[in-house]
């Protein structure tokens, strides 16, 4: 999927918050980002691995942290 593939799906879903972390990786304001491995960032499976290829082509360093039991 294509950044601009990527972007009209978040469009299509009213995901501004995650537009909004796409945009911040563009500008150079967000450099890395902490995920629970087994949430991701979004409930999507397919949705979610593109705009996380999307903010690491963009420099954004994805830190996987451990789930709190």
């Amino acid at each position: 999927m294509t950044k601009a593939e990527v972007r009209q799906q978040l469009e299509k879903r009213n995901m501004e918050e995650v537009l909004e972390l796409i945009e911040d990786a563009e500008n150079g304001d967000l450099k890395e980002l902490e995920l629970a491995a087994s949430l991701g960032l979004l409930r999507d499976e397919t949705l979610n691995d593109a705009v996380l290829k999307v903010l690491q082509d963009e420099g954004v360093t994805i830190i996987y942290v451990e789930d709190e039991e």
